[in-house]
């Protein structure tokens, strides 16, 4: 085997445009993980990372558009390499039609090849042709990368933990969102259709700068609160029904995600109010358990007993709490897990168990809380309790005194709720 010196090439492409029908395209937006390394926006590029002591390494370059006046008028503005070299900071730019030869060049007597392996087909093509044409060139004494690894894994636990900058945007998108909650509690009242509540919500994105909304907004009225990711949002809300609300914007690439019940008329009241109590204590109870040291999957067994415990106060699961918990019979109304990491993605990467064993928390992970309660009619069911469906959710940095909630500001408690409603 022949001996093969320097380190390893990383190639990271950026998501391809997405034609939505016709000739319209969807808004474009990124590929996480190339974002992440380059904060570069536009389609058709590349980030090409090199290590090691070879010449020219380590080296960062991007390949992307050239400038082009003519397209440019229809599309819109281009950097081009120059530009992208410049303003993005890398050591080197280039053309996106110089890839294929630049790319096995630099991937010529490296040790290992690392890319997003199965993630868009035509990539997985180029890649497959840099390698055909490195081993092509055995003859003149180079040798291809003995290894190919999925880029990801890597990337995946880096993104884990985020630094300065990147919870300054995740602070921002969570004050984005939370007037948006905001402005939905004071503005919506009984009748409004749930498209209606949905407008106001991107009227309050749009105009302090996000750039689109994190996931598709939830707006669940009544009996649609129950559905856990509803998103026809076209019923008419009506008066003493609660609104369930999770939706949040995205702010230069950074997600926020916030989950709020509030009731309609502005008032909580009976079974509604119950309902909603217990939830809050146990999402209360959910943050409270958010601190370092602390396994990932802690505050979710928090939130299935603080729930288990108030059904069957409510009279809605019957036995003492170990047999409820033992048995599952909470989970009629409680079925999804308490929370998920955030970042760039909504359900943002990383793993939640290594080696099967629950994630241990650390300083510069963000995490969401949503304990819930989603009571459908049932024979089992006391007609009062059908077609309520809370959730509260908050976004949380793991920090090293405990946790920091980035989007306190949207209001929560009980009088808080009201307070808003009334504005």
């Amino acid at each position: 085997m022949q001996q093969q010196t320097g380190g390893g090439i990383a190639a990271i492409p950026t998501a391809p445009e997405a034609i939505r029908n016709a000739d319209t395209h969807y808004p474009y937006r990124p590929d996480s993980y190339f974002y992440y390394l380059s904060g570069f926006p536009e389609p058709e590029a590349v980030v090409v990372l090199t290590a090691g002591s070879g010449e020219g390494d380590p080296r960062q370059v991007l390949f992307c558009r050239d400038k082009n006046p003519e397209r440019e008028i229809w599309d819109g503005f281009r950097y081009g390499p120059d530009a992208a070299r410049e303003i993005f900071g890398f050591d080197e730019a280039y053309s996106i039609a110089e890839l294929r030869g630049k790319l096995a060049d630099w991937t010529c007597d490296r040790p290992a090849l690392y890319a997003p392996l199965g993630l868009y087909p035509l990539w997985d093509d180029a890649i497959t042709a840099t390698l055909n044409e490195v081993r092509n060139r055995v003859r003149t004494g180079v040798a291809a990368p003995e290894t190919v690894v999925d880029v990801r894994a890597p990337l995946a636990a880096m993104r884990l933990y985020k630094d300065a900058q990147e919870l300054a945007l995740l602070r921002r998108a969570a004050e984005i969102s939370s007037g948006a909650h905001r402005r939905a509690m004071r503005l919506t009242r009984p009748g409004w259709y749930e498209y209606e509540v949905e407008a106001e919500l991107m009227h309050e994105f749009l105009r302090f700068g996000a750039q689109a909304v994190a996931y598709p907004s939830i707006v669940a009225s009544g009996p649609n609160a129950c559905v856990l990711h509803y998103r026809d949002n076209n019923r008419q809300a009506q008066d003493g029904e609660l609104l369930l609300i999770d939706a949040g914007c995205e702010f230069h690439g950074y997600a926020s995600d916030i989950t709020r019940t509030f009731p309609v008329s502005g008032k909580f009241a009976g079974a509604r109010k119950a309902v909603y109590e217990l939830v809050l204590s146990a999402q209360v109870a959910c943050i409270d358990a958010v601190k370092p040291g602390r396994a990932f999957h802690d505050y979710h067994q928090v939130a299935e007993r603080v729930l288990a415990r108030g059904l069957i106060d409510l009279g809605l699961c019957e036995g003492s709490l170990d047999a409820v918990l033992e048995t599952g019979t909470y989970k009629q109304f409680y079925m999804h897990r308490a929370g998920h990491w955030l970042g760039l993605d909504v359900h943002d990467v990383g793993l939640y168990r290594i080696n099967g064993e629950s994630r241990t928390l650390e300083p510069g992970m963000v995490l969401t809380v949503e304990p819930g309660c989603y009571i459908r009619p049932g024979d089992n069911v006391p007609e009062e309790f059908w077609n309520i469906g809370v959730r509260i959710e908050d976004d949380v940095l793991v920090t090293a005194a405990g946790n920091e909630n980035l989007t306190a500001a949207t209001p929560k408690t009980i009088d808080d709720v009201e307070a808003a409603c009334r504005l």
